[in-house]
């Protein structure tokens, strides 16, 4: 299980693993709990690049960020951690 720390939600950390380039068991600690279990529930099984081309620049609010862009960026740092293409 991949553990990524927030920064700039509500959301605290998002914990999720990939197998065979799909994320899976995606899990948002904190948090708006519908949104985030959206989410979770529509990232599913998605290839790691699908979901970081969805999900990158949702902003909410003035925050410069979101969940879902928070999604993203824990993919694209997982990519790079475990040089993923």
């Amino acid at each position: 299980m991949y553990k990524y720390k927030t920064k700039g939600t509500c959301s605290r950390e998002i914990q999720f693993s990939v197998e065979d380039h799909k994320v899976r068991n995606i899990h948002f600690v904190g948090g708006c709990p519908g949104n985030t279990e959206g989410v979770s529930i529509l990232a599913n099984g998605r290839p790691v690049d699908e979901v970081i081309m969805l999900l990158e620049g949702i902003p909410c609010g003035n925050r410069g960020t979101s969940c879902p862009d928070q999604l993203a960026r824990a993919l694209k740092q997982y990519k790079k951690e475990n040089q993923m293409r």
